[in-house]
């Protein structure tokens, strides 16, 4: 266990003493005594917060399950509450189902919630129940009511969420024994908060045009999933359901018909079983699983047989992964998912050329589709055209700056391009938005270094450098 996240545990389980902070080195969070939170504030906070819990869980980087999310809560999201509708995306690479929204509307997403939801309607009310959170300014509100509480809340959130996402038992067991603790900080929300964020998020639930009784039918499936743990989801820790609180929302379905709700999406089952590809043990694994879902009785083949073909391409077996795509593409050429995973499957076989005459068609056709961003830096990169990827990059992270991995890719290309002064620039970006600091500051000392005869370029990296010592300075574990 690292020092940052031994740090965040053994302050969760004194949560009782939290407000004696006089001693304790914390994260300076913010002041809360001259009134609620600003926008401008726990929009900063929201940054801090994300980048911390990047540098302490493994966060998925899979642009497809990312485009997927961004749209979803990008449409529920209009049928909210939130003013603001600028929200940052955490997908975590972890089986269990959880999701949460954070100060700064930031929305973590599990990748198991996929495989406990069932459809695309059960998912949806996870998430606009998350939504509600952030539209009512859930967090700012008990730090207003708590006042100075601002720094053991948030660091004590940082803990629980960094916790819950372990994967071990004694970080769970943890969670768990400190719960009358947390309970004490308000770690949770209060059970008035937790009314209205169902109310509100079942409303949004249905103004976008899904099933009412997902919500309901999806609380009752994560109390099922208890039957077959000693421990229960994720979620339950921090949003507690009992058997009122689903009758309440199946009370609040009944109010509304069901005959113009939202079909389920095809998206939604394909990232349901590319979920499924990405957790099992092995591509042969998940080989086996597909093929017998298409050889028996299957609601839905198109799922099944887009993730054969990803098992083929994970793989490397690129014609495999062409055959068992065929049949989806013919019927329906125009859907995102399949074109990537054409594309995926020329690049498991090296077919770069094919698959870069690709990639550049559907950019000039929609030059913001982040997988097509994502799959042609790749490609660039793995058919040794380094200076192109590096260029492309370059172009690409000066209008999204927040991109970790592209910056990742960024600095790998320019170590193949032989660029040692980009590649040190690269990886203190990539630090910096990962929240490993101290790393960052290493990166842009030996920039300088190599920028000693650059005066514009060693005054930025000046002025960058600046800014990751204030940056480390408030989070000085």
């Amino acid at each position: 266990m690292n020092k940052a996240l031994s740090f965040l545990l053994s302050l969760l389980l004194s949560v009782p003493a939290l407000a004696r902070t006089d001693n304790l080195n914390l994260p300076d969070f913010g002041d809360t005594s001259s009134g609620i939170v600003s926008f401008q504030e726990e929009k900063r906070l929201g940054q801090l917060f994300m980048r911390s819990y990047r540098a302490q869980v493994p966060t998925s980087d899979d642009p497809l399950l990312i485009s997927y999310l961004r749209d979803l809560i990008g449409r529920l999201a209009q049928f909210s509450e939130l003013n603001n509708r600028n929200f940052e995306l955490i997908v975590v690479e972890n089986s269990t189902m959880n999701a949460f929204a954070a100060p700064g509307n930031v929305i973590g997403v599990h990748t198991g919630l996929f495989s406990y939801s069932q459809n695309e309607a059960q998912l949806a009310s996870v998430l606009t129940h998350e939504l509600a959170h952030l539209s009512q300014r859930h967090y700012a509100r008990r730090l207003e009511q708590q006042r100075n509480m601002t720094i053991p809340f948030y660091t004590a959130l940082l803990a629980s969420l960094v916790l819950a996402a372990s994967g071990s038992d004694g970080g769970m067991a943890a969670i768990v024994a400190t719960q009358a603790a947390a309970a004490d900080a308000n770690l949770r929300f209060s059970r008035q908060n937790e009314q209205e964020a169902d109310r509100l998020g079942i409303d949004t639930l249905i103004k976008a045009g899904y099933d009412p009784y997902a919500a309901p039918n999806m609380f009752e499936q994560m109390l099922r999933a208890t039957r077959y743990s000693r421990r229960p989801p994720d979620f339950l820790l921090t949003h507690p359901v009992t058997e009122s609180r689903i009758a309440d929302a199946r009370s609040r379905a009944m109010r509304y018909p069901r005959d113009k709700m939202t079909k389920d999406s095809i998206d939604f089952q394909l990232m349901k079983a590319r979920v499924k590809v990405l957790q099992a043990e092995s591509p042969q694994q998940a080989i086996g699983i597909f093929q017998s879902e298409l050889d028996g009785d299957n609601l839905t083949p198109e799922a099944s047989r887009y993730g054969l073909s990803l098992a083929y391409s994970k793989a490397g077996d690129a014609e495999a992964a062409a055959t068992a795509l065929a049949p989806l593409l013919q019927k329906d050429p125009n859907r995102l998912v399949y074109q990537v995973m054409q594309i995926d499957a020329d690049l498991a076989g090296k077919n770069y050329d094919k698959a870069l005459e690709r990639l550049r068609t559907g950019l000039r056709r929609l030059p913001n589709y982040y997988p097509f961003n994502v799959r042609y830096a790749e490609a660039l990169m793995d058919s040794g055209r380094h200076q192109s990827g590096a260029d492309f990059l370059s172009q690409y992270v000066r209008k999204e700056t927040e991109d970790p991995y592209m910056w990742y890719l960024l600095a790998e290309v320019n170590g193949l391009a032989g660029d040692v002064l980009g590649v040190h620039e690269a990886r203190a970006e990539y630090f910096i938005q990962i929240g490993v600091y101290d790393r960052a500051i290493v990166q842009l000392r030996n920039a300088l270094r190599l920028a000693k005869n650059d005066h514009h370029r060693s005054a930025i990296l000046q002025e960058r450098l600046r800014y990751v010592e204030r940056l480390l300075s408030e989070l000085d574990f």
